[in-house]
């Protein structure tokens, strides 16, 4: 199978298209024939050995957590699926060295779900590892209907569906974003802000009475600012600030988790859920993919189209 590779931990420049021996399939596993896999910034961070402390890495090491692809063969106890199946997922593994960003990947079934039938490929690539983070983190603020929640990068990968998210629940949604990505976040159902000084008191006027929910997907100050807006600290959930959990908020690493990610199927066919993909990529331009990734200015999602090269 062709597979985009490291052979040591490194930048774009790094990676190279290989061909490699087709996955076994363990029980409880599925072979999945790639269509699409979402590129995240974790996946070159990892690269450059930001996860090794806590990540068992071996190479050589094919990238990527987010896939959406066909069944083609499944382990001998495999019930759940069956070859012909779409399945989409988070397929994170105890260990990091084979990825999505192949032809070919084994994951099992604790880690998929069903396609949302109304998505492409793309799309669906572009739900599992930010979908996930977002809906876990609203999960853990336990934002419900009537809350007023503050969203920070609201314009972003994970942001851009957390916004989807919480309004389903009915919720009303503040987001942060730079002002050429305003328009963006109304249409995703939120009240835009502009982020950067002054934030506290822009949100402070669309909500005098303070928010019940804030959800940090962007890092800086974020956590203090929203922690001077809360009513309650417990209901601030970060991603990026691990000292949220000291400040009486929630720091979040997202798992990955079979309900949660049919939980955002469901809303995905339901027309409540969409993924904007920014570009897709071929296979072959994984490092470009990781380039612009890294420049911060993507608007939703970077898909590799798995076939093209």
């Amino acid at each position: 199978m062709k597979a985009v590779t490291l052979d040591a931990y490194g930048g774009p420049e790094a990676l190279r298209l290989t061909d490699l021996p087709d996955p076994k399939v363990a029980p409880g596993e599925v072979l999945i024939r790639v269509r699409a896999a979402g590129v995240n910034p974790v996946d070159w961070k990892l690269a450059q050995g930001g996860l090794d402390p806590l990540l068992e890495t071996h190479f050589p090491l094919i990238p990527g957590w987010d896939v959406a692809g066909v069944v083609e063969r499944v382990g001998f106890d495999v019930e759940e699926y069956a070859p012909g199946d779409e399945v989409f997922g988070y397929i994170r593994k105890d260990a990091v060295q084979f990825g999505a960003y192949a032809e070919l990947v084994s994951a099992h079934v604790r880690m998929l779900a069903r396609k949302p039938a109304t998505l492409t490929w793309e799309q669906a690539a572009g739900i599992p590892l930010a979908g996930l983070t977002a809906y876990q983190a609203i999960k853990r603020v336990g934002v419900g209907a009537g809350d007023t929640v503050l969203v920070h990068a609201a314009a972003g990968g994970v942001g851009s569906l957390g916004v989807q998210i919480a309004v389903a629940l009915g919720a009303r949604v503040i987001g942060t974003s730079s002002a050429h990505n305003h328009d963006f976040v109304r249409e995703l159902g939120a009240e835009p802000v502009a982020y950067g000084p002054g934030l506290e008191n822009r949100v402070t006027e669309l909500a005098p009475e303070g928010i019940d929910g804030a959800l940090d997907f962007f890092g800086g100050d974020a956590v203090d600012t929203s922690l001077r807006l809360l009513t309650r600290p417990d209901r601030l959930a970060s991603i990026t600030n691990a000292e949220a959990t000291a400040k009486g908020g929630h720091y979040v690493w997202v798992r990955p988790d079979a309900t949660d990610l049919a939980e955002l199927a469901g809303l995905a066919d339901a027309g409540k859920l969409a993924v904007h993909v920014d570009r897709v990529l071929p296979l072959g331009e994984a490092a470009e993919a990781w380039r612009l990734n890294a420049d911060g200015h993507t608007r939703g999602k970077l898909v590799l189209s798995v076939g093209e090269y």
